[in-house]
C-alpha cells in the first residue's frame, strides 16, 4: 500500500495491509439491485490513477442481464467518472492474493453527481436533513438465511446440512444450539467482518431453519449502507468456504418466514447534538410524532424500493411475523412501525417492512424520505396500536406491479427521492416485473394443466 493510500484509508484497512504487498484493487459501485459493478487493476496501477470510467447504462441493467429503456431517450451511454472514495477501502480477505475494495464516488462529466446512482440517492436524502439542520441517524439489523447449495433453479431451496449431519431445523429462534450447528460459516464471518473494520453488535439464530440476524451498530446512513453492501458479500463468501450458499432472497423456502431488513432511525440535531424525538425532560416530542406520521403516509410509495423484486411479496403473508401493516405500537412486534425500549437519549423507530433483498442504499433512503416528509409535514400519526396489528386492515401493495403505480402518483416522494432517479427505477423494476409474468410456475402447471 502506497504512502498516499496509507494517510487515507481507514485504520482496518492499513492494519490488513501491514507488511505485506497488495496485489489488486476492486473498484466499484453498486447498481440499482446493490450489485457491485466496476473492475478490478493492479494495485501498482490504481496507486497512480484517480478515476476510472463506466457508462451510467450499468442503472439500466436488470436482475437477469437485460436492458431496461432509457426514460430519458437516447441509449448512447455516456461514460460516468468514477473517483476512489477512501474512506471505504476495506480488505477482500477471502481472495487468494491481498485484495482491497474501493467504493467510488459516481459524477457525471461536468463534475454533478450522477442522480441515479444509489449511493447518491442516498446522499441526496441526508443531504435534505443536514440543510434542516438535523442528522440522521441508522441501525439495520440484516436476517439472511444459509441453504444447501442449488445449482438446479428448479429444485426447491432446503436448508443445509449442519455439524451434527441433521439439516438445520425451523422454530429454533435465540437458540445457540442451532447457531452452533454452522459454527464454522459464522467464525469466518467474525473473521472477516474484522479484517474488514466492520464492528457487529451481535449474531442470533432467527425463526427459519437456518435463519441468522445479524445486528449493526448505529451510526451514519451513507457508512452503514455501505457496510450492509460489503456484508452481503462478505457473507456469501464465508457461506461458500463451508458447502453451502447464504441468500437474501426475502422469501427463499416455502413455508418458512421470510428475511427483513429492519431499520432503526432517529435524528440528531447539528447544532446541539440532541435526539429531536426527546425533550429536555426525557418525554416524546412532536417532532418523534410527525416522523411516525410520515412513516404511515409514505411508505406506501416507498415499497417498490423497500420490496423489490416479485419475491418480496411472498414475504408479506399473515401469520409468518412479517409486520404487513402501517401500525405503530411500543414495544410491539406486530406493529410495522415500532417504538423499541430504550432511554431518552437512544428514542428511535424501527420500520419492519424493508425486506434484506433491497439495495442499502435505497431502502434506508426511502425509509428516511418518509420520515423528513413527515417532519416537514408535521402531522401526527393516527392512535397507538395497542393488540395485535397483524388483524389490521391491509393498506400496502402486494405485488411489484401495484408498489410501482403508488411510487410513480407519489409527486412527494419521486421529489425527495430525485424524479430522473424514479424514472430510472420504475422502469428497471417494470422490465423485471414483465420478465416474471412471461414465466409459467410448478404451481400453475400442477394445478391447471388438466384441472381448468
Amino acid at each position: 500500500m502506497s504512502a498516499a493510500w496509507a494517510e487515507r484509508a481507514p485504520k482496518a484497512a492499513r492494519d490488513y495491509m501491514d507488511g505485506r504487498r497488495l496485489d489488486e484493487v476492486e473498484c466499484i459501485v453498486a447498481d440499482i439491485a446493490g450489485v457491485a459493478r466496476g473492475k478490478a487493476m493492479p494495485a501498482s496501477k490504481f496507486a497512480h490513477q484517480d478515476k476510472f470510467y463506466l457508462p451510467n447504462s450499468i442503472f439500466l441493467q436488470t436482475i437477469t442481464g437485460e436492458w431496461a429503456d432509457n426514460p430519458s431517450g437516447a441509449f448512447t451511454e455516456p461514460d460516468m467518472i468514477l473517483t476512489p472514495d477512501y474512506s471505504t477501502a476495506t480488505a477482500a480477505p477471502w481472495t487468494a492474493d491481498w485484495t482491497m475494495q474501493v467504493i467510488h464516488d459516481a459524477m457525471d462529466q461536468q463534475g454533478n453527481p450522477v442522480p441515479i446512482a444509489p449511493r447518491n440517492v442516498l446522499k441526496r436524502v441526508v443531504g435534505l436533513y443536514r440543510e434542516r439542520g438535523w442528522r440522521p441517524v441508522v441501525a439495520p439489523e440484516m436476517e439472511f438465511f444459509l441453504v444447501a447449495r442449488n445449482v438446479d433453479p428448479n429444485q426447491p431451496i432446503i436448508p443445509p446440512m449442519g455439524r451434527t449431519g441433521r439439516r438445520a431445523a425451523a422454530k429454533q429462534a435465540y437458540s445457540m444450539s442451532a447457531v452452533d450447528e454452522y459454527g464454522k460459516v459464522i467464525d469466518d464471518i467474525y473473521d472477516f467482518a474484522e479484517a474488514q473494520g466492520f464492528e457487529i453488535d451481535g449474531i442470533l439464530q432467527e425463526g427459519g431453519a437456518g435463519q441468522i440476524e445479524i445486528n449493526l451498530n448505529h451510526g451514519d446512513p451513507v457508512a452503514l449502507a455501505d457496510e450492509i453492501f460489503y456484508f452481503k458479500r462478505l457473507i456469501r463468501e464465508a457461506a461458500l468456504r463451508h458447502d453451502c450458499f447464504a441468500t437474501f432472497m426475502a422469501k427463499p423456502i416455502e413455508g418458512e418466514p421470510g428475511s427483513a431488513m429492519h431499520i432503526h432511525h432517529s435524528v440528531v440535531e447539528i447544532a446541539t447534538g440532541r435526539n429531536i424525538f426527546s425533550d429536555e425532560r426525557g418525554s416524546e416530542t412532536e417532532a418523534f410524532l410527525h416522523f411516525i406520521g410520515g412513516m404511515q403516509r409514505h411508505l406506501p410509495a416507498a415499497v417498490a424500493l423497500l420490496a423489490p423484486y416479485v419475491n418480496s411479496y411472498r414475504r408479506y403473508v399473515p401469520d409468518f411475523a412479517a409486520p404487513i401493516n402501517l401500525e405503530w405500537g411500543r414495544d410491539n412486534r406486530t406493529t410495522g412501525l415500532r417504538v423499541p425500549i430504550s432511554g431518552p437519549e437512544a428514542r428511535r423507530i424501527e420500520n419492519r417492512l424493508a425486506g434484506m433483498d433491497c439495495n442499502p442504499y435505497l431502502g434506508i433512503a426511502a425509509s428516511l424520505a418518509c420520515g423528513y416528509l413527515g417532519l416537514l409535514e408535521q402531522e401526527g400519526p393516527r392512535a397507538e396500536c395497542l393488540g395485535d396489528a397483524y388483524m389490521s386492515r391491509d393498506e400496502l401493495p402486494y405485488n411489484l406491479g401495484d408498489a410501482l403505480d403508488i411510487m410513480s402518483e407519489s409527486s412527494a416522494m419521486r421529489g425527495v427521492l430525485g424524479e430522473e432517479f424514479a424514472a430510472v427505477y420504475e422502469s428497471v423494476k417494470r422490465n423485471e416485473y414483465k420478465e416474471f409474468l412471461q414465466v409459467i410456475s410448478p404451481w400453475e402447471r400442477e394445478h391447471l394443466l388438466l384441472n381448468v
